[in-house]
């Protein structure tokens, strides 16, 4: 009788730690996909920024210096290699679009062109997607780190090598971009 005992701890054990790792995983699993999904609307966003730049170089060749920030900043985001580098630079870009929105108010013909209109309307539409996604990850974030900061579930976080993501908030130097009304 007591081995029988013995060995039903031992299998409700076993069972308790597949499914605490096998949580982990999805947790850690489900953070990989929320930053995949702001990486594809930061390309989105990225891939229009080219077309923006020459229609409003044809409209306001001499505000080149804001342009060049544009392209920088977009050239940052394209190079960064980790999710906090991305993020940081992420940020850089938002503060330089809106200089360029900004700039684009002196320019009336530039305003009225239909080509800049679409391309500031799907910039916007990007940002807001963007917004969303960032939210989300944060709140998956959340939970992932908190899931493997709790006990029993640190103990096997650590044995199994599940590290802490940071969040858009966490990072340094870097605040979350605030929505761009473009």
């Amino acid at each position: 009788m007591t081995v029988l005992i013995i060995v039903v701890i031992v299998v409700v054990l076993a069972v308790a730690l597949i499914v605490l790792y096998n949580n982990l995983v999805k947790l850690r699993n489900m953070v990989d996909n929320a930053w995949s999904q702001i990486d594809v609307q930061m390309q989105r966003r990225l891939d229009l920024i080219p077309n923006l730049v020459e229609t409003v170089k044809g409209y306001a060749a001499h505000e080149s210096g804001t342009l060049e920030k544009v392209t920088a900043a977009r050239s940052a985001v394209s190079t960064a290699s980790t999710p906090g580098e991305k993020m940081a630079a992420d940020n850089i870009l938002t503060g330089t679009l809106k200089s360029l929105f900004a700039v684009s108010e002196a320019y009336p013909d530039l305003k009225a062109n239909a080509n800049f209109q679409q391309l500031q309307s799907e910039l916007s539409a990007t940002e807001d997607k963007i917004s969303y996604m960032r939210q989300s990850y944060n709140d998956t974030v959340m939970k992932y780190n908190t899931a493997i900061q709790t006990f029993p579930a640190v103990v096997f976080a650590s044995m199994f090598g599940f590290k802490a993501r940071e969040s858009f908030d966490a990072v340094a130097g870097a605040e979350v971009a605030p929505k761009v009304q473009f």
